[in-house]
C-alpha cells in the first residue's frame, strides 16, 4: 500500500489521495512553479491508522451519539475523538516512511498541513478550515501529523458534516509536509480583483513575517493593484503594520515590527511585477481565477498554496 508520495509525483487529479491542497502543490510543482519541496502522507495512511487501531469503530460510535443542534455534545464528541487519535500508537510502517521521507528533504523545519479529501465538492470549502502547524521539527513531526488527522473532528468539522448531511459520506484527510520558508514578506494574491471582480486586474496583499498573520486576519496588509494586460501597477496602498509572526527559539511568536519598517512598503515595484507574473502564470495554467498564498525569502518568491476563488 502506498502511504507517501512526493509532490513531484502528484497532480490535480490526485485529490482522493492527497486532498485538495496536496494535489494542487503537486500540480504546480510539475508545472515548474516555485513551490517549496515536500511530500504528502496520503489519505490511505490515515485510513490504515484507523483500521489497525480499531479507531474507526470507536469514532463511528461517538459520532452516532451526536445531536448536532447541541453544541455541548458536539464539543464533547470532538474532544473524545481527538484524544483517541492522540493516544493511539501510529503503526510502525507509517511512522518509518514519514521519518525517512523527512530525512530526504534535508530541512530542519517543515510546515505540516491538513488536506481533506472528499467526494463532495461542497466539503472543499470546509476542508480549508482544518489545522496547520508551522516550523515543525523532526521531533514533533509524527505528533503534528496525528493532530492534522484529528482536525477532521474539530467541533466545527463535526457540525458541518451533520449540517451538510455528510455523516455517511467518505471524508478522509491527507497531510502535506513541506519545507518551511522563513518569509521576510508573505501574503495572498487574488488573480481577479476580489471586490470589483474585474478580471483584468489582480490584487496582491503583502505583510512582514509569516503568512499566518494575514491569512487569519490578525494584521492588515499592503494592497497592490496590477493591470494584468501589461503588468503596470495601478494602485499601492501601504498599511501600518505593528506586529508580525516569526520563528523564535520559543516557537512561532507575534513580535513588534521594527519601528522604521512599520509604515514601509513591503514589496518594491520590481518585486510586485515579478510576483504578479508568477501568479498570472498559475491562473493561466489552471484556467480559472486563483487565490494564491506566497512567501518571499532571501530574494526568491515561493508559492505555498493555490485554490480557486469560489466567490466570483
Amino acid at each position: 500500500m502506498e502511504l507517501i508520495r512526493d509532490f513531484k509525483k502528484l497532480d490535480k487529479h490526485a485529490v482522493a489521495l492527497a486532498g485538495g491542497k496536496g494535489a494542487s502543490l503537486g500540480e504546480m510543482t510539475k508545472a515548474g512553479i516555485p513551490v517549496p519541496p515536500g511530500f504528502v502522507v496520503l489519505s490511505a495512511a490515515f485510513e490504515k491508522f484507523l483500521e489497525e487501531t480499531d479507531l474507526n469503530v470507536e469514532i463511528d460510535a461517538v459520532i452516532k451519539t451526536v445531536k448536532h443542534e447541541d453544541i455541548n455534545l458536539v464539543e464533547q464528541a470532538s474532544v473524545k475523538i481527538r484524544d483517541l487519535i492522540s493516544d493511539a500508537q501510529m503503526p510502525d510502517d507509517i511512522a518509518k516512511e514519514i521519518k525517512a521521507e523527512f530525512k530526504k528533504m534535508d530541512a530542519k523545519y517543515v510546515a505540516v498541513r491538513s488536506s481533506a479529501t472528499a467526494e463532495d465538492s461542497s466539503v472543499a470549502s470546509w476542508a480549508g478550515e482544518l489545522e496547520s502547524y508551522l516550523n515543525t521539527t523532526e521531533k514533533d513531526l509524527l505528533d503534528k501529523v496525528k493532530k492534522c488527522w484529528s482536525s477532521l473532528f474539530t467541533p466545527r468539522a463535526i457540525f458541518y458534516r451533520f449540517e451538510k448531511k455528510l455523516q455517511d459520506a467518505k471524508v478522509s484527510v491527507a497531510v502535506v509536509v513541506q519545507k518551511m520558508v522563513q518569509s521576510e514578506v508573505s501574503g495572498i494574491t487574488f488573480t481577479v480583483h476580489p471586490v470589483t471582480e474585474d478580471r483584468d486586474q489582480m490584487v496582491i496583499e503583502a505583510g512582514w513575517g509569516l503568512g499566518e498573520a494575514i491569512v487569519s486576519g490578525m494584521v492588515t496588509p499592503d494592497a497592490y493593484v496590477i493591470d494584468k494586460k501589461d503588468f503596470s501597477i495601478m494602485d499601492i496602498n501601504i498599511a501600518d503594520q505593528a506586529k508580525k509572526i516569526i520563528k523564535t527559539p520559543k516557537g512561532n511568536q507575534f513580535v513588534e515590527v521594527e519601528h522604521n519598517k512599520r509604515e514601509e512598503q513591503k514589496l518594491g515595484g520590481v518585486q510586485i511585477i515579478e510576483l504578479a507574473k508568477i501568479c498570472a502564470g498559475i491562473e493561466k495554467h489552471y484556467g480559472f481565477p486563483c487565490d494564491i498564498e506566497w512567501a518571499y525569502e532571501k530574494g526568491d518568491f515561493y508559492i505555498v498554496q493555490s485554490r480557486p476563488i469560489t466567490t466570483l
